[in-house]
């Protein structure tokens, strides 16, 4: 079963990615709204460097330019230049302007892809067996990091993944149900859920964690190797703007993938 914790695909050995504002003064910080002026800055800059507009070490957008684009106050580009240089995305120099930065600050992005598109670009045939798709109540933990209540209805399906008939990953997932109300009536033969939610929800951002480890007996038993054969387990938490989307637990035998990436300057 998925650890309540926290998908990410991978690539096969056998063919081969705070600005808040006190509402009140006994209250919590307030959320910026996601409507604010300086996010919509901030995001446009974010979405040229990962399109790759902006080189590492090129020269960006003045603010002078930015608050011309935008319609805004020098003030809010000045904050969503100062969070990009927070999270190590740009870097700024008194009188000469902001800069992407290099490429090992911001290289550990990963992409998320379906595994089935991943297995036909190599050529081979994917298909999927369903061992389980139904609605469960959350236990505490569950519920917690898919942000219901204790009892709630959740989804919940076990799959395996094949490549050309080997079993290439064992798929534990949970979902909330109000990002797919539709999730148990999808057809898993013919699609993925990472093709589902791709399409049905409004993906914002991810957590992920990557590990070596020993399966769980069912996962030995689906994947069909060794109860203490290493594999490599990925565990990925999906958002929109307001709610957790997904949790999953990718299992994935050891001898059977490489993690594998790209570096280019």
């Amino acid at each position: 079963m998925v650890s309540p914790d926290a998908d990410t695909p991978l690539v096969t050995r056998a063919a081969v990615p705070a600005a808040s504002a006190a509402s009140a003064s006994h209250g919590p910080a307030a959320l910026p709204s996601p409507r604010a002026p300086f996010l919509r800055v901030k995001q446009h800059l974010k979405d040229g460097l990962g399109a790759g507009r902006w080189p590492p070490g090129a020269l960006m957008p003045s603010e002078a330019e930015l608050v011309a684009e935008f319609g805004v106050s020098r003030m809010t580009v000045n904050r969503a230049l100062r969070e990009l240089q927070a999270e190590g995305l740009v870097s700024r120099a008194q009188g000469v302007g902001t800069f992407a930065a290099p490429l090992h600050r911001v290289s550990s992005t990963l992409t998320i892809r379906d595994l089935h598109d991943e297995i036909e670009s190599r050529g081979h045939r994917h298909h999927a067996v369903v061992h389980q798709l139904r609605a469960e109540k959350a236990p505490a933990a569950l519920a917690q990091q898919l942000g219901v209540a204790t009892g709630a209805r959740v989804f919940h399906s076990l799959i395996v993944h094949h490549e050309d008939g080997v079993p290439l990953q064992c798929e534990d997932r949970y979902v909330n149900p109000a990002c797919c109300p539709g999730y148990l009536e999808a057809d898993f033969g013919t699609t993925t859920p990472t093709q589902l939610l791709f399409e049905t929800t409004a993906l914002w951002r991810a957590q992920y964690a990557i590990e070596a480890a020993a399966p769980t007996a069912e996962e030995a038993r689906l994947l069909g190797i060794g109860a203490r054969d290493p594999c490599l387990v990925v565990t990925r938490r999906t958002f929109t703007r307001d709610a957790p989307i997904t949790i999953a637990r990718l299992v994935h035998p050891g001898t059977r993938y490489l993690l594998q990436g790209e570096f280019q300057p």
